[in-house]
């Protein structure tokens, strides 16, 4: 099938959850723009995404974010060869407003329109960075809307291995924050105090799957952290509620915490944040290494806003060490929602000819 671009260079919209994105891509690795307008000052005082907070964010921000990926690309409208959105998943109401910018500019302008699954963005974000990554190869996608197993035998033919069954990791890491009062999002914040901490201070759990699937499943630790800090009288301002079932969604291990991350948490809290994260690691580590010797892996790949986790990322190239294979991770500004892994996906979906109509609509749930 030929080529729908009318130029090499493709603006990518991204407002799956709570980040508002444009980028500008010449080719498929070529970044001439990526703008993210952050919500997480917005978000930060209910300690996780509101769905309907988030939209009206996005509305407010998506053409000044789109203007500003074309001024610092140098580019204007009637340059562009193709537009890349994500359709899904995400929430409803966000992805809306991406979809509804960009159908109206792939119409208005009479241009091909890709639609892009953002766990397929994530995924591309690897080979913006990386032009070559031997295959076959095991990606995991580790984010606060999802936690997922892939492998990739050759170019862009990826088949899903395993996913979360509830929570996303993200999500966890979010939750044990608010917990604790200390501030969302609470990646960048658990990540930075459980460094000070002991990570064999407490005794959890590894989850397990009794159908010997590589699935994952988060809400046992946000149960067990729970009822230590119940245990212990650990409870913040924030209280018990905190760990109730929420909307996730944010990738969090990225952006930068909140006022309330202090340096004043008490040893108690900083080996049971330790402790928290050195489990959560091990077992996204331990699938990983898993599926890589079941696959035969040549390369293991880490995408998603918690790959610039610190303990993560050390613990899978030491575990991509002892297999005999490298481990490739995009640099930090790729990891959490942007457009440019959007507009990287979208150039190859082009380029293959491969076009969506402009009654493409929102998928909150769609699998890649």
């Amino acid at each position: 099938m030929p080529s729908a671009l009318k130029s090499d260079l493709v603006l990518g919209i991204e407002t799956s959850c709570d980040e508002t994105a444009a980028s500008v891509l010449r080719g498929p690795r070529q970044v001439l723009s990526n703008v993210v307008a952050s919500q997480a000052p917005v978000h930060r005082r209910y300690g996780g995404v509101v769905p309907e907070l988030a939209s009206r964010q996005h509305i407010l921000a998506i053409d000044t974010v789109i203007q500003e990926s074309l001024d610092e690309a140098g580019v204007t409208l009637r340059d562009l060869g193709g537009i890349a959105v994500t359709y899904g998943p995400g929430l409803v109401g966000s992805l809306l407003v991406g979809l509804s910018a960009a159908k109206a500019m792939a119409m208005v302008l009479d241009l091909p329109l890709a639609a892009v699954n953002h766990h397929e963005g994530h995924i591309h974000s690897l080979f913006i960075e990386h032009e070559e990554i031997p295959m076959p190869a095991v990606i995991l996608m580790v984010s606060g809307g999802d936690t997922s197993l892939y492998v990739m035998e050759k170019p862009w033919a990826v088949r899903p291995l395993a996913h979360t069954r509830d929570d996303a990791a993200g999500e966890a890491y979010d939750k044990v924050a608010k917990l604790l009062g200390l501030g969302y999002p609470g990646g960048p914040i658990i990540d930075r105090l459980a460094k000070r901490g002991n990570p064999k201070a407490v005794a959890f759990s590894r989850p397990r799957m009794t159908d010997g699937t590589l699935d994952f499943s988060f809400s046992g630790m946000k149960t067990a952290v729970l009822r230590h800090v119940q245990a212990h009288g650990l409870e913040a301002a924030a209280g018990p509620g905190a760990l109730v079932p929420g909307t996730g969604g944010s990738s969090t291990a990225a952006a930068g915490g909140g006022p309330e991350a202090t340096a004043e948490a008490s040893e108690a809290v900083l080996d049971l944040l330790a402790s928290f994260q050195e489990v959560l690691v091990s077992y996204l580590v331990d699938h990983t290494v898993k599926a890589a010797r079941l696959h035969a892996a040549r390369a293991i790949g880490l995408s998603g806003g918690v790959a610039c986790n610190s303990r993560l990322r050390a613990s899978l190239r030491e575990a991509g060490d002892r297999l005999g294979i490298p481990v490739f991770h995009p640099s930090p500004a790729l990891t959490t929602d942007n457009a440019a892994m959007i507009a990287a996906a979208g150039w190859h979906h082009l380029a293959a000819g491969r076009t969506a109509s402009l009654t493409l609509n929102a998928d909150p749930s769609a699998r890649l």
